[in-house]
């Protein structure tokens, strides 16, 4: 039985740590590293770490400075001692056998990386009546960057639905970039293409916690924010290109790009029409990109936004003409058939 690792940041989750690291002392698959980063908590969350650490030898708790969820996920990766490596974030939990079922399927397959099933659940932890993919349509099988279909959906942007072995991880000196948001993409995304060994199972590994506070896209999507995901997805385009993968590529920018323009249409943290202007303009080549290389996007409300966005430029100048365009738009169509992201 090889040890797995398993990485915990974690930043103000009292609230849900409790929880989260019972489900992963409850696992059926014992021989494990939990190695806890403490991410400068302000709240109860390092005295937490420090009590459980007591209660169990396979607990190691590591304090630092906050630097955020890049740094904390580096941090546990230099102190893992596992042949195998997973993430899980305080505010989750896992199922009771996770741990058994990616270590069979990893090992089983020889795999690089195994992508498993989840499911979402209220913020009080009900689970959803149904996973996030579909168990009688999606078997379990290898993926493949040539599939854009079934491979592109389950092989989503996060990491703590993920086993992977820490052998390929160093081999390729993959770590999360500090300071960017969606982090998870640029990791998952290098591995994807770095490896011809990932393979999906069905089950459910994984319980991902929805509405986990009172913040919204409305007031924390600000311009920093905003120049962030612009970095992100700037790197992430160019590791498709990189790899001659832009018809894969026109799958993930369908996914993507409805959800930059809710934020865009949603927020309201941006400071007066200058911060707009320049919004806009760093995102110009970003949605101009539907264009070029003949992207659909589904809903009909957003592809109209974004061909706006794309023929003009700057739309106008200012966000507010695409804020008074959705007030006609019902939110149920907005957000229709968009995955999560």
């Amino acid at each position: 039985m090889g040890k797995i690792s398993i990485i915990v940041p974690i930043y103000n989750a009292e609230n849900y740590l409790r929880q989260c690291i019972n489900s992963i002392l409850e696992q059926t698959y014992s021989n494990l590293e939990i190695i806890l980063v403490d991410d400068g908590a302000e709240d109860k969350s390092g005295e937490i770490c420090d009590e459980l650490e007591k209660t169990d030898d396979r607990i190691k708790v590591i304090h630092v400075e906050n630097g955020g969820v890049s740094r904390a996920r580096n941090i546990g990766l230099e102190n893992a001692t596992g042949e195998y490596i997973m993430f899980i974030d305080a505010d989750d939990f896992y199922e009771k056998n996770s741990c058994e079922i990616l270590y069979n399927t990893i090992t089983q397959n020889d795999a690089d990386f195994v992508v498993g099933n989840y499911i979402n659940t209220t913020a009080n932890g009900e689970k959803w009546e149904d996973p996030i993919f579909s168990q009688q349509s999606y078997d379990n099988f290898w993926l493949s960057v040539n599939d854009h279909k079934k491979s592109f959906y389950v092989m989503n942007s996060v990491v703590w639905n993920k086993i992977f072995k820490r052998e390929f991880i160093e081999k390729n000196n993959f770590r999360f970039k500090d300071g960017m948001i969606a982090e998870d993409a640029i990791f998952s995304i290098s591995c994807y293409f770095n490896s011809d060994k990932a393979y999906y199972t069905n089950e459910v590994v994984y319980n991902y916690r929805q509405n986990k506070d009172k913040t919204s896209i409305t007031t924390t999507c600000s311009k920093e924010y905003f120049l962030k995901i612009n970095e992100t997805y700037q790197m992430l385009y160019s590791i498709f290109e990189k790899k001659h993968e832009m018809g894969f590529f026109r799958y993930y920018y369908a996914r993507i790009a409805p959800h930059m323009l809710c934020r865009l249409i949603d927020t309201n943290s941006l400071k007066g029409r200058e911060e707009e202007k320049e919004i806009i303009e760093k995102l110009s080549w970003f949605f101009a990109l539907k264009k070029e290389y003949k992207i659909y996007i589904t809903n009909k409300y957003l592809r109209k936004i974004i061909n706006d966005i794309a023929e003009t430029k700057k739309y106008r100048e200012s966000l507010t003409d695409i804020q008074k365009e959705r007030m006609y738009i019902p939110s149920r169509e907005l957000y229709k058939e968009m995955p999560e992201y």
